[in-house]
């Protein structure tokens, strides 16, 4: 029997995005998920990222359940199907939260609003990182088709802790600087959705992607604008990636086999769970 740890948490989340099919990298975080909620004596919250609604198929979100479910990947708290994840727990309905994290960013001035289109952005700044070059127009953020921009301009040390209390230094990095926290269609962006739901759902443990630690760091930066004491004692696990025959991550937009295809094709979860089960053990 797996032994728990003597330190304890409340609860961790499952937060598929239903943009695709899941992926062996999906069933990996995914358990490797549950197993450390296990460990930790967390309850499983699943949570599903649907505010890309332009990208949102009902036959993704699906998946997510007949993935878990094939998977016997169990979770304690959200939506058990289709019906209820559409009539109690989509981000649709937490709307009321991100708007009201909006407005107290822009009653702090830590937002500005910015017309820069990607191809602006890619021509003034190579490397993608933008400039802040909307950072001093003034533009009102009332403006139509307007994305709104932290003001990162000043520097924060970050500490990111560890389930066993560790933690690390950083500094937020440049791919992150005056990160969108409001897309032109007016919804929220990932980052202040994905930090709105987890002090909403009182999550204290993440377990996530080694490639989502700028995104962590983006986030605590965010929660450290907005006095989100909680948010900076949350505990983070950065799992490696489970990677593609030619060393590139696995993506559902790129097309990498899903675990629907897989099923599909007679493969069994045990099976599955063999493709995947080396780096189970990191």
């Amino acid at each position: 029997m797996e032994s728990r740890s003597p330190i304890q948490f409340q609860r961790t989340r499952i937060a598929p995005t239903p943009s695709g099919y899941l992926h062996l990298g999906n069933a990996y975080s995914f358990a490797l998920t549950a197993s450390i909620a296990r460990k930790y004596g967390a309850k499983v919250l699943l949570r599903i990222d649907d505010l890309d609604r332009e990208r949102v198929n009902p036959l993704y979100v699906q998946d997510v359940f007949d993935t878990l479910n094939f998977l016997g990947i169990e979770w304690d708290e959200g939506p058990r199907n289709m019906t209820e994840y559409q009539e109690q727990y989509s981000q649709i309905y937490r709307m009321d939260s991100y708007r009201g994290m909006l407005a107290k960013l822009q009653d702090l001035k830590a937002v500005f609003a910015c017309t820069c289109s990607r191809a602006q952005v890619l021509a003034a700044s190579p490397s993608g990182i933008y400039p802040g070059t909307c950072r001093h127009k003034n533009i009102p953020l009332d403006s139509p088709g307007v994305t709104w921009r932290l003001d990162t301009s000043k520097e924060e040390t970050l500490h990111v802790f560890s389930p066993d209390g560790k933690h690390k230094e950083a500094m937020l990095p440049g791919a992150m600087q005056y990160f969108v926290v409001r897309k032109k269609d007016g919804f929220p962006a990932y980052q202040l959705a994905s930090l709105a739901d987890d002090v909403h759902f009182g999550i204290d443990l993440i377990v996530r992607g080694a490639d989502l630690w700028d995104s962590t760091l983006a986030q605590l930066y965010l929660a450290r604008i907005l006095g989100l004491r909680e948010f900076e004692q949350v505990r983070f696990h950065h799992h490696s990636l489970k990677l593609a025959p030619n060393g590139q991550k696995l993506s559902k937009s790129a097309g990498d086999t899903s675990i629907q295809f897989l099923r599909r094709n007679g493969m069994t979860a045990d099976e599955i769970y063999r493709s995947i089960g080396y780096i189970l053990k990191d």
